[in-house]
């Protein structure tokens, strides 16, 4: 019973190093951000840089020309931006639409070997020689901003790097789940990623993703896996591609609406993030390209939880601790609670930003269900990590 109750401790305590990783890594990224802003220095590039905007769409006939017609309204000049749609797998009409809609189309029938990285890497090597500084992948069921293109030039040279948009949620006042995403992204791409950004460590990769031409020479387009933005995020971090938060740049995307709609959609970021982590987390502590500040940072991110499952995490190991007692365990308990500091001074602040901090406030509400389920989804994710099937968010 003794040596039981001492391996939990143990058991605990490795969690607790794990679970204060990002804390660590912000710390350090705080310490970093004096020494870089005295270095930094200001070029502007000669021309606004030519953008090749990348759609890939699996039977999105119902979001797809919203998407087109927000890219066709950007304030960029209309000589440095061209559209191309891949119509993966298609049984609609998302080519047709494309088609309608002005952009040129790629047509990819492929019923074996099914998945939207698949799909980009098809698309990448049939585009292969054309004039661009920077591909831009962009969601069918996502809308961007106006100046989205002319915030990424702000960046510019664009050629040996990679940025990362904000991400927001199009339908945010539909209810308390998109609600409470809608704070949570804020929380993460306005306020963690932008830090990063400062102190000049990666920000992980997501959609409207903006890789240089040079890179993408370079290292190609190799991600296969479910989530093919944390596998882009860990090879790019690895190999010393620097990947930039660029807030000002928004992306929306439609947030699933009902928990029965998330579902396939969690299950295929968690497997896929999983995955990346068994996969990449030593070539990137063992890189010659990073630094430690990156190490960790890079570490910190793929073994991190989302902040809701962090909180069933950290609630389930406190109980656990108080119950059983090991030695230890009021410690253990205070590490354990503390792993929640970071994550909730993010949400705080992101919920004093929202345009509707009251009614977002109270979208919180629904929380101890909607942690439960993520907890419930986490532990299903399993069976999922060998599949590589596109499957679309249910609409």
């Amino acid at each position: 019973m003794a040596r039981g109750v001492t391996v939990l401790s143990i058991a605990l305590g490795l969690l607790v190093a794990v679970l204060l990783l990002p804390s660590l890594s912000d710390l350090v990224s705080l310490l970093r951000i004096p020494a870089r802003r005295s270095a930094r220095t200001h070029t502007g590039p000669p021309a606004p840089p030519r953008f090749l905007f990348l759609v890939p769409a699996h039977n999105e006939e119902l979001l797809l020309l919203p998407c087109l017609e927000s890219l066709q309204r950007l304030r960029y000049p209309s000589d440095r931006v061209e559209t191309v749609v891949i119509a993966d797998n298609c049984s609609d009409r998302t080519a047709d639409i494309a088609r309608a809609a002005g952009a040129q189309c790629l047509v990819r029938t492929a019923p074996s070997d099914p998945g939207k990285p698949q799909a980009i890497a098809w698309a990448v090597s049939q585009l292969r020689g054309r004039d661009y500084d920077a591909l831009v992948i962009v969601d069918a069921d996502t809308v961007v901003d106006r100046d989205f293109a002319a915030q990424l030039a702000a960046g510019a040279p664009l050629a040996h790097k990679a940025l990362q948009p904000y991400n927001g949620v199009s339908n945010r006042t539909e209810n308390a789940l998109t609600r409470m995403a809608a704070v949570l992204s804020g929380a993460t791409h306005g306020l963690a990623y932008v830090l990063k950004t400062r102190a000049g460590v990666n920000v992980p990769l997501s959609a409207g993703m903006c890789i240089g031409s040079r890179v993408l020479a370079t290292h190609g387009w190799t991600a296969s896996s479910l989530s093919e933005d944390w596998e882009l995020y860990a090879l790019l971090t690895e190999r010393g591609v620097s990947i930039d938060g660029v807030p000002g740049a928004r992306i929306y995307a439609q947030e699933a609406a009902t928990l029965k709609a998330s579902a396939s959609q969690r299950r295929r970021w968690t497997a896929g993030k999983m995955t990346v982590l068994a996969e990449h987390a030593w070539p990137i502590i063992r890189s010659r390209h990073t630094g430690v500040a990156q190490k960790l940072d890079g570490v910190a991110e793929l073994t991190a939880p989302g902040p809701i499952v962090l909180l069933c995490i950290v609630v389930l190991a406190v109980t656990v601790a108080l119950l059983l007692r090991p030695p230890g365990f009021g410690w253990l308990a205070a590490a354990l609670l503390a792993t929640l500091l970071r994550p909730v001074i993010y949400t705080v602040t992101a919920l004093g930003r929202d345009p509707e901090p009251i009614r977002a406030i109270g979208a919180f509400a629904f929380l101890p269900l909607y942690a439960v389920w993520r907890l419930c989804i986490a532990v299903t994710t399993i069976p999922t990590l060998s599949s590589r099937a596109w499957i679309r968010t249910e609409r």
